[in-house]
C-alpha cells in the first residue's frame, strides 16, 4: 500500500455500479481514478511523464517544467512537481475550469493563461506558448503530454492491469474519455499485447478532431482536441463516440444521482455514451469504464442549473430521467 509520501499513484479501486442504468442483466464497473490525489487519473500520466524526464537527465531537482493543460494534468504535474522540489508553469487558455486554477496555484504552480486566436484553436495556443516560454527560460522543459510514450505506458503499467484485476477480467467494452489519447492508448496496447478480448471504446467531444471529428466550439475542458496530438496516430479504438456538452451534464448528473459518485465531464460522457450503445448489448455483457475526474472543479459549471442554462441553452435535466430517478428512489 502506498503512503503519503510515496510518490507513485495510488492504486485505485474498481467497483461494481447497479443503479447507473435500468437494465440489469449487463454487468457494469467503475475505474474509480477520482480518487488519486489530485483527483484524477492524470495523476498516472503526470508521474510517468515526470519519471521519464528525470530519468533521462533532462530534468532535474530545482528545475522548471512547462506545460499546456486544459485543468486535471496541471493539478497532477503541480502536485507531482511539489515533491520532487520542481517548478512548474501551467499554460492555460480562457476554457480553463477556474477551481482548477486555483488547485493548481495551491500547490504553488504559476499559471500562465493564453487568449483564444482568431482561429479559435486553443490548443495550438496553448502549445505555441510552451515553446515561447521554454524559450524565455534556458533549462526549462516540457513534459510533451501529446507525444510522449512515457504518456500511455503510465496506463499500460497501471490503470489497465488494475482495470482487469479490480473486475475480474473478461471485459467486452472498456470506455475511455480522449484528450491527448494516452489513456486510451495504453489501455489498447494492454488489450493487444495480451491477447484480450476487450473492445475499446472511445468517447470524445462533438467539435474535436479526434477520429476524423470536425473542429468546433468547445466549452467543457478536459475532453477532445482542436489539433491532432502525435499519440493519436497509433490508437485505433474499436468504437467512437462524440458526444454533445449537454449530455456530458447530464452523464455526470445521473452518475452523481444514481450511484453517489461525483465526476467530472469527461465521465459524463462516458456515461451518455454507455447509455447509447446498451440498447444493443445482449444479457450478460460485462463493461468497464473510467471514472476519469472528480467533478469537485465543476460545480461551477456542470453541475450549476444557471451555468448550464446561460451556457449550453438547454436544460440540464431531462424531465424523464428525473422522474426516473425519483421512481428509483422511492422503490429503495
Amino acid at each position: 500500500m502506498n503512503s503519503l509520501g510515496t510518490l507513485k499513484p495510488f492504486v485505485t479501486p474498481t467497483v461494481k455500479v447497479s443503479r447507473l442504468f435500468d437494465s440489469h442483466d449487463i454487468d457494469i464497473y467503475a475505474k474509480l481514478d477520482l480518487l488519486q490525489l489530485a483527483g484524477s487519473t492524470k495523476e498516472r500520466t503526470a508521474n510517468g511523464l515526470i519519471e521519464e524526464l528525470l530519468s533521462s537527465g533532462q530534468l532535474q531537482t530545482g528545475g522548471m517544467i512547462i506545460e499546456s493543460t486544459s485543468g486535471n494534468l496541471g493539478i497532477a504535474l503541480a502536485r507531482q512537481c511539489v515533491v520532487r522540489g520542481v517548478r512548474f508553469t501551467a499554460v492555460v487558455d480562457e476554457n480553463a475550469n477556474p477551481l482548477a486554477l486555483e488547485l493548481m496555484k495551491a500547490y504553488g504552480a504559476a499559471v500562465n493563461r493564453v487568449q483564444t486566436p482568431a482561429d479559435g484553436n486553443k490548443l495550438a495556443a496553448r502549445r505555441q506558448r510552451v515553446l515561447d516560454l521554454l524559450e524565455e527560460h534556458p533549462g526549462s522543459v516540457t513534459t510533451n503530454q501529446y507525444g510522449s510514450p512515457a504518456n500511455p505506458r503510465a496506463h499500460f503499467e497501471t490503470t489497465m492491469p488494475e482495470i482487469i484485476a479490480g473486475s475480474g477480467g473478461n471485459l467486452d467494452y472498456l470506455f475511455v474519455a480522449t484528450s491527448t489519447t494516452g489513456t486510451l492508448l495504453g489501455c489498447q496496447q494492454y488489450v493487444q499485447e495480451h491477447g484480450l478480448d476487450t473492445k475499446i471504446v472511445a468517447v470524445d467531444s462533438v467539435g474535436s478532431v479526434l477520429f476524423g471529428g470536425a473542429a468546433g466550439t468547445r466549452r467543457l475542458p478536459g475532453l477532445g482536441a482542436g489539433v491532432l496530438p502525435e499519440l493519436a496516430a497509433a490508437a485505433e479504438p474499436d468504437m467512437v463516440f462524440q458526444i454533445e456538452e449537454i449530455d456530458m451534464v447530464r452523464g455526470c448528473r445521473r452518475l452523481a444521482r444514481r450511484e453517489g459518485i461525483l465526476a467530472g465531464a469527461s465521465t459524463g460522457a462516458i456515461v451518455a455514451a454507455m447509455g447509447k450503445l446498451l440498447p444493443n448489448l445482449k444479457g450478460g455483457t460485462r463493461i468497464g469504464f473510467m471514472v476519469h475526474d472528480t467533478g469537485v472543479p465543476y460545480l461551477q459549471t456542470v453541475y450549476n442549473d444557471e451555468w448550464v442554462r446561460s451556457t449550453l441553452h438547454q436544460e440540464p435535466d431531462l424531465a424523464q430521467d428525473t422522474t426516473a430517478e425519483t421512481n428509483n428512489l422511492a422503490g429503495q
